[in-house]
């Protein structure tokens, strides 16, 4: 029988309003952070911006890292913060990483403007196939050269809308990485297997819906009751709590059922 599912194909094509929504396995992003970035002091008292968070899934392995996770997207998925990134009338200011897997048809718009925004690196999730565009490479690649790409040897899964761990795909993925301050030639790397020892048993369930405060104005996000979401500061806004804005402060992890 054929497999008919959306992983499958080695083409996606999707509207020009799509939403893009294929949430990124969480083993995905633990690669890049084991085996794509260099960051020789590791990554502990580093932030890190998730411009595309969807439900959550790849900041929730951010948090495992990072010691500050800033999550948003342009639509109301219920994790991190409700604005579009691109737009001019978002400043963002300078964190560390920008770190995320961005609509495709957005890609480069995503890493212009966190190029301009990212202290020590830029990484984005792309498919192989991005590096080949005569049209990128002139606007892109040519202008601001990657540090490095690296392309998984294993395929990574991405169905739309959901996780799914039985999922398969034809489709190639690559981490392509600008590590700031770097110079030289693009390198060139492989992520070696490693989907079932970076794989987790609670990777497939929702995060803990979290509002988190960007790097905007904070004075001003505080004043609206933006939230900061990091190890030390888990914090949910109840709807009794919403109006007056109050964060709540939590310790250990929270957890919430996939539903």
């Amino acid at each position: 029988m054929q497999n008919t599912s959306h992983a499958v194909m080695a083409q996606r094509v999707e509207a020009a309003d799509s939403l893009d929504d294929f949430p990124t396995p969480p083993w995905a992003t633990r690669a890049l952070l084991e085996h794509g970035i260099k960051e020789p002091g590791g990554y502990r008292g580093l932030s890190v911006m998730e411009p595309a968070c969807g439900r959550g899934h790849m900041s929730k392995v951010l948090r495992e890292y990072f010691s500050e996770v800033y999550s948003s997207d342009i639509a109301p998925y219920g994790y991190g913060e409700q604005l579009d990134f691109l737009s001019p009338d978002t400043p963002i200011q300078p964190v560390d990483w920008i770190i995320t897997n961005p609509p495709f048809r957005l890609a480069e718009q995503f890493i212009q403007k966190s190029l301009g925004v990212a202290r020590k690196g830029v990484a984005m999730l792309v498919r192989t196939v991005f590096v080949e565009s005569v049209g990128r490479h002139d606007r892109l690649f040519s202008q601001t050269p990657p540090t490095r790409f690296a392309q998984f040897t294993e395929r990574v899964p991405m169905v739309k809308g959901r996780l799914d761990a039985k999922a398969s795909t034809a489709t190639g993925y690559g981490w392509i990485i600008w590590e700031i301050g770097s110079s030289g030639s693009t390198e060139l790397s492989w992520i070696p297997a490693c989907r079932k020892s970076l794989e987790r048993p609670l990777d497939y369930e929702l995060p803990v819906r979290a509002i988190s405060c960007l790097p905007l104005d904070l004075t001003a996000k505080w004043s609206q009751g933006g939230l900061f979401e990091n190890e030390q500061f888990a914090a949910v806004r109840s709807p009794s709590r919403h109006k007056q804005g109050v964060a709540t402060r939590t310790s250990g992890s929270l957890r919430q059922a996939n539903r």
